[in-house]
């Protein structure tokens, strides 16, 4: 009988949710929509020192404004809990007694203090600086001296010396092998009694029966020390898939240097989730469909394989999710555009309580095909709710030149004659005064665009014009006149 497929993602509560983190929970995600399985999402907390307050609540948000729903959590529960590892230190001393019992384990006594002189006497003499296995063998009063020197022990495991290597078969990556003398006995109870990452992500994947544990690569070094673990417990191994990293766009690993690299930070600037996870869907992974770049989320769930998972790092390239950006946003419907946009606006002093929702809309829908992300509006609208707009240095002079204050005289006079304008009015107006003053272009354009918004570009000159409305158009022109 198959297993139903069980994947977790399990971030440690240390700060933000990050792009690589985000990837990899949307990657368990798919694959388990995919197969019609669940998605665990499980908190590592035990290195309490790097905990950091709100973090987990930080985490969680993100995942949720990404649209990534979890089947059991810390959250909604489930039958496999808890899911904070903080709850579960009794479950490790539990695992990890067995493994004292069996002989897979043993109690070290070594202090921090010592085993940082060893490390770094063994680096002054060239060689390999891991625990030396002083602690293996001994004796019961050898334990019991030092337990009266009041020292805590930790319990490391027990690497087994008549193995030379250890492999796995990487859903990704296919077979890996690792050397046995690159692994020392490890720690896997700190003497504060807290499990290792190691210990403790062996213990959790087995009793929350995990089918496929897929994380980054950075993970894959810490692969053959929890094998060992599953097999002196007589675990079954899940089967294992490391993602590629995610480097800059100068090829070295993404950091904040960089830009933005949280998801919260991503959300502040007004990027739509819908943009970020298709963007994160491509970093690493292809589409069968060649060329295709935008998808629904349903359409990721039904292409999303491991095979299709590249072996070689994915490069963040902030032009092609700028791009994707303002695909969503185009692509939207108005009334959650605009709805998106009155945060940055209302900030900026553009609107306020009770201002014209649909004039706010037109406005939005107007300059909406400028953007990749929502707090970039600003830039593009400050002619359309202030007569105090900034006007371009090109702009000025523009509006110096004799022709241009004749096409402007021309459309005052124009404007003057009108009850109300619309946007083919203005687009009759404008065609008139070409024809009479024989300009047409950037010579009949300009000077009405420049007098108007203070701007040399812009969205259709005409639509701009039926927006501010015949007084406002009249008023502006009338300023550059005098």
């Amino acid at each position: 009988m198959v297993k139903k497929v069980r994947v977790r993602f399990a971030p440690s509560p240390t700060g933000f949710l990050h792009i690589g983190g985000a990837r990899t929970a949307l990657f368990n995600w798919l694959f388990a929509k995919h197969f019609g399985g669940s998605f665990i999402l499980r908190i590592e907390d035990t290195d309490l020192e790097r905990v950091t307050e709100g973090s987990e609540e930080t985490i969680l948000q993100s995942l949720s404004w990404l649209g990534l729903d979890w089947d059991e959590g810390p959250d909604v529960g489930g039958d496999f809990g808890p899911y904070r590892q903080r709850d579960r230190i009794d479950i490790y001393k539990k695992y990890a007694r067995l493994l004292l019992e069996k002989g897979y384990a043993y109690y070290c006594y070594c202090t921090e203090e010592e085993l940082e002189r060893r490390r770094r006497e063994a680096l002054a003499r060239e060689k390999p600086p891991g625990y030396d296995g002083r602690c293996r063998n001994l004796t019961p009063s050898e334990r019991a001296r030092l337990e009266s020197l009041s020292r805590k022990p930790t319990i490391r495991f027990k690497v087994p010396d008549d193995i030379d290597k250890i492999s796995v078969e990487d859903e990704i990556r296919g077979r890996v092998e690792f050397s046995r003398h690159g692994i020392r006995d490890f720690v896997i109870i700190r003497s504060n009694g807290v499990a290792s990452f190691n210990f403790a992500v062996v213990i959790d994947d087995h009793l929350m029966q995990i089918t496929h544990v897929i994380r980054g690569e950075d993970h894959l070094s810490n692969t053959p020390r929890q094998i060992l673990i599953y097999q002196a417990l007589g675990f079954e191994i899940p089967k294992f898939a490391h993602l590629p990293m995610i480097l800059g766009e100068d090829k070295t690993r993404l950091s904040k240097r960089q830009g933005a690299t949280s998801i919260s930070e991503f959300r502040h600037l007004g990027y739509l989730p819908e943009a970020i996870l298709n963007y994160l869907a491509l970093l690493g992974w292809s589409p069968e469909e060649e060329g295709k770049e935008i998808f629904t989320p349903e359409e990721l769930i039904k292409g999303f394989s491991l095979e299709r998972v590249a072996k070689c790092p994915a490069v963040f390239d902030i032009e092609k999710l700028d791009w994707l950006g303002g695909v969503y946003i185009r692509k939207g419907e108005i009334d959650k555009i605009t709805h998106l946009a009155m945060p940055y606006l209302k900030d900026s002093g553009f609107i306020e309580d009770g201002y014209n929702l649909e004039g706010v809309k037109a406005v939005v829908s107007l300059v909406r095909d400028y953007l990749t992300n929502m707090s970039q509006i600003t830039e593009f609208v400050d002619y359309f709710f202030t007569p105090r707009f900034t006007i371009e240095k090109e702009a000025k002079e523009i509006l110096k030149d004799e022709g241009s204050i004749k096409v402007i005289s021309l459309i005052h006079l124009g404007l003057r004659k009108m009850i109300k304008l619309t946007e083919g009015g203005a687009h009759d107006l404008i065609k008139k005064v070409g024809h009479k003053l024989s300009l047409k272009g950037k010579d009949l354009y300009m000077p009405i665009r420049c007098s108007i918004t203070g701007k040399t570009h812009g969205p259709e000159l005409t639509k701009i014009m039926s927006i501010l409305g015949r007084n406002e158009c009249l008023e502006r022109i009338e300023r550059w006149i005098k």
